[in-house]
């Protein structure tokens, strides 16, 4: 088998030299350079204005009205509601209300009247049933006393009745006591046998028994007379 012969590197880069002359299209080569850094200027170059600061505020954008309308809106139809609340149900609610109270009150007042009226009537009448009670027994006579003299006292005394039976002036003095009326029995003495009934007591002179006589003389009748005894 032959052995492959290693190219000359040399020829490699004439060969090579020729690919690139003709890849410059027969232009004259260039030398190609980097950029470097510029200089810092020099402390003497023109300073910069110095710049103020600067923030950035964003515009608001304006309100809405909206919230505000409707809050007025609720607020006045509650105002509304309530004022027609209050006019058609709680004015009229309130107005029976004070209506039942008044009722109920001219009511007891007229309850309490009645009583009172009942209490002065009933207390009248007890107060009428104590003056008749009072009346009946002012009315009623207290039983007067009857005395029958034993002796003679030399004083004056007016007779209404004289018999010569003693029962019988007895049963006439009982009844004039029975009307409360006292009286005195004298005795028969002298030559006479009579028993004698005698009213208002005994008197000093003739002219006080003889007056007590007059005065006694409508109920007894012209029978009045005077006697000492």
């Amino acid at each position: 088998m032959a052995k492959r012969k290693d190219k000359d590197p040399q020829e490699n880069e004439n060969l090579n030299d020729g690919n690139n002359a003709e890849d410059s299209f027969g232009l004259p080569d260039i030398e190609y350079k980097p950029l470097e850094n510029p200089e810092p200027e020099s402390k003497t170059s023109i300073e910069e204005p110095v710049r103020e600061s600067y923030s950035y505020k964003p515009e608001e954008e304006p309100k809405s009205n909206a919230p505000v309308i409707i809050a007025v809106i609720i607020g006045l139809v509650l105002v509304v509601a309530g004022f027609l609340i209050y006019q058609y149900v709680y004015k009229p609610q309130a107005a029976e209300k004070q209506k039942k109270e008044l009722a109920a009150k001219a009511a007891e007042k007229q309850r309490k009247e009645e009583a009172a009226r009942l209490a002065r009537e009933k207390e009248a009448e007890e107060q009428r049933k104590r003056d008749e009670a009072a009346a009946a027994a002012a009315a009623k006579p207290v039983d007067g006393t009857i005395e029958t003299l034993s002796s003679r006292t030399g004083r004056y005394y007016v007779v209404i009745a004289s018999a010569v039976d003693g029962d019988l002036i007895m049963d006439y003095a009982n009844k004039l006591s029975a009307k409360g009326t006292g009286s005195k029995i004298i005795p028969p003495f002298g030559k006479w046998k009579f028993y004698r009934l005698t009213i208002g007591g005994d008197f000093d002179t003739y002219a006080l028994a003889q007056s007590s006589a007059d005065s006694a003389k409508p109920e007894f009748g012209e029978g009045a007379w005077v006697i000492k005894y």
